[in-house]
């Protein structure tokens, strides 16, 4: 089983305290760039989780869609950020699980 994840940016944008407390955690986004969620990438996916985007998402019939309510990390401090990474992390491992654990379609 092949999981796939995409990073799309909505109004919030990286700055100083998100890249450290992502590398702590073996995530270097250094040469990274948050991508629009577009049509295609949604079309594409069995699960898409946004954090907060509305209406700015696409939106497509028979998708599963799934809104995780998240502090905006923009204007906290490095301790602020990790809460809100570890939260990230928590809710995919629980998707995850939930995902492999599914009957095959």
């Amino acid at each position: 089983m092949v999981f796939e994840s995409y990073a799309a940016l909505g109004r919030t944008a990286t700055v100083s305290t998100h890249l450290p407390a992502l590398a702590e955690i073996g995530i270097d986004v250094g040469q990274d760039f948050p991508k629009p969620l577009t049509d295609d990438v949604v079309r594409a996916a069995d699960a898409v989780v946004t954090m907060g985007c509305g209406d700015a998402c696409p939106i497509y019939p028979g998708k599963r869609y799934l809104d995780w309510p998240l502090a905006d990390p923009a204007g906290l401090d490095l301790d602020g950020v990790r809460a809100v990474r570890d939260d990230i992390r928590d809710r995919v491992e629980h998707l995850l699980a939930e995902l492999t654990s599914a009957p095959p379609r």
